[in-house]
């Protein structure tokens, strides 16, 4: 399993799926599985820039790889999960019952002025400049607690720069991804 980090507008969900198409592997967003919802609770949610409920997302997230595992995907693309401590708390234990392990962490970093030139292009009905503003806030308190989980657990996290074309970005990543495979 890889995981995919980095803010809104990094390009997680475009990395993501290139990496599996090229790769044949499944891309799993649980932004993108959340965003499809008709729930109107999980709409309101979004529009606000909050974070869905652990509970639910817990619940979109076995059910997705339940349906990869049984389409006898050979890896998983993990876009935009876990983004707290406990989620991290709750993916390891998740992952020891299901015997998976994570390969490695990637995280795009890219600066904050060309994340939002990027989501002004997007046009997500949740990418409002306050909004934006909300959940790079968001982000910074919650991820780098999460990411020390992954340290202190040995697991490979790579920080790539996500600036420069799809094609370069996607390059990094690549190199990055097969040597995790070619060393583990």
């Amino acid at each position: 399993m890889i995981l995919l980090f980095g803010p809104t507008g990094a390009g997680k969900s475009m990395q993501g799926q290139m990496l599996a198409v090229r790769q044949g592997w499944k891309w799993l967003s649980t932004g993108e599985m959340l965003r499809q919802s008709q729930d109107e609770a999980v709409i309101r949610t979004l529009q606000a820039g909050e974070l869905v409920s652990d509970d639910l997302t817990y619940r979109v997230f076995e059910e997705a790889v339940q349906d990869a595992r049984e389409r006898h995907y050979s890896n998983i693309i993990v876009d935009g999960f876990p983004r707290t401590k406990e989620q991290a708390a709750w993916l390891d234990d998740y992952l020891v019952q299901i015997g998976e392990k994570i390969d490695v962490v990637i995280v795009l970093e890219v600066p904050e002025a060309e994340i939002m030139a990027r989501l002004e292009k997007r046009g997500r009905m949740e990418d409002t400049p306050e909004t934006i503003a909300k959940r790079m806030t968001i982000y910074r308190q919650k991820m780098y607690p999460v990411l020390g989980i992954f340290a202190e657990a040995g697991v490979k996290i790579v920080h790539l720069d996500g600036t420069g074309t799809a094609g370069e970005v996607h390059d990094k990543i690549y190199d990055e991804v097969i040597q995790s495979w070619q060393n583990s």
